[in-house]
């Protein structure tokens, strides 16, 4: 009697949908579809979360002790709020919530077309789409599109703006009511002063998040609007210098690090004026303990700055070998980087212990 086994091969997973959107990155019609889809989500969590805090929203109660998010940013911004920060209204959150819904259903439309129906490579569709398709490595191109995100960011920096200064104003701790901010600090030494510890000509190591005036902090949106839409226009129409195409890398990876530093530098800049600012952050919608609130911003900006890290050896590994030269200026950025975050935590550690 004879026995036969069979082998059997072991059955290969296919785990390549782990790469997620790096899957696109040579397919610039559904990468972009990607990216609206994504905006999308980002809409559709603003918009049901806004609604679901205001169902369990308890007027007489402290907005710190409700575990709220959403609802204490539209009342920083003047939405509903009456006399020393009491909520008198909350009817613009309702409406605030539902179009941020109508909003993620009309980009992810937009998402699902680019994906289904637009073409794959943008250089492939009619019209002025083709304008927009890219190439990694062509410098040029990539000047292009980020001035138009930068257009965008400083139309949402005006938009603020106009809200603060002609449609009813802000919310302002010191006076614990909603004003319009009539007269903006335009000045540049003391809108730029802040970036190198200067608040109003006297030091305070705070730096940006030392701020203690609505009028500087909605000069500062100024400043930074205008800025923005600027350099977008100048994107535009022209391409980089000779000495930044030398400087910098242009393949997906070294573009995914600058952006995640600049997401690492906005998430600690967040950090410093969510633990030390009243203003921006008023006590009365966030509470004076806001210990957790920093914490969740320093875990993101350590996040965003190891992902920039990583990508930029990624992406200077597949252009060249490191120098010493190269690995000594990473070691010093490192270190920099590092005491910029111990400095940090120190104050922060002082606020709490006061």
């Amino acid at each position: 009697m004879t026995a036969t086994t069979k082998m059997r091969t072991p059955a290969i997973r296919d785990w390549s949908w782990l790469a997620g959107n790096a899957r696109l990155i040579d397919l610039s019609g559904q990468l972009l579809g990607a990216h609206i889809a994504h905006a999308g989500l980002i809409m559709f969590w603003a918009g049901s979360v806004t609604l679901l805090e205001l169902t369990r929203f308890v007027p007489n109660a402290p907005m710190s002790d409700q575990g709220l998010l959403l609802i204490p940013n539209l009342a920083r911004l003047g939405w509903g709020v009456g006399a020393d920060g009491a909520i008198a209204n909350t009817y613009p959150y309702f409406v605030i919530g539902i179009l941020h819904l109508i909003a993620s259903a009309v980009l992810g439309a937009g998402g699902l077309f680019h994906v289904f129906r637009g073409p794959a490579v943008l250089k492939n569709g009619k019209g002025r789409v083709a304008k927009f398709h890219y190439d990694w490595h062509d410098p040029k191109k990539l000047g292009f599109i980020l001035g138009h995100h930068l257009i965008f960011l400083g139309a949402a920096a005006l938009l603020l703006v106009a809200k603060a200064m002609f449609f009813r104003g802000i919310y302002d701790p010191a006076i614990g009511g909603v004003r319009i901010i009539s007269n903006p600090t335009l000045n540049p030494f003391i809108i730029f002063g802040y970036l190198f510890g200067l608040d109003h000509g006297s030091w305070n190591p705070l730096g940006m998040a030392a701020v203690n005036n609505l009028e500087d902090v909605i000069g500062g949106h100024i400043w930074v609007g205008v800025m923005c839409i600027a350099g977008g226009a100048w994107h535009i129409v022209t391409e980089p210098f000779s000495w930044v195409k030398k400087a910098f890398i242009f393949n997906g990876h070294a573009i995914l690090s600058y952006s995640l530093a600049g997401l690492a530098l906005m998430a600690f800049t967040s950090l410093y004026f969510v633990a030390f600012n009243d203003t921006v952050f008023p006590p009365e919608f966030y509470g004076a303990e806001r210990s957790q609130f920093a914490a969740v911003q320093f875990v993101l900006g350590t996040t965003f700055l190891g992902g920039h890290v990583w990508h930029a050896f990624k992406a200077k590994s597949k252009e060249e070998v490191f120098s010493d030269r190269e690995k000594f200026s990473a070691i010093m950025a490192g270190f920099l980087t590092l005491s910029v975050i111990v400095i940090g935590l120190v104050l922060l550690s002082s606020r709490l212990n006061v």
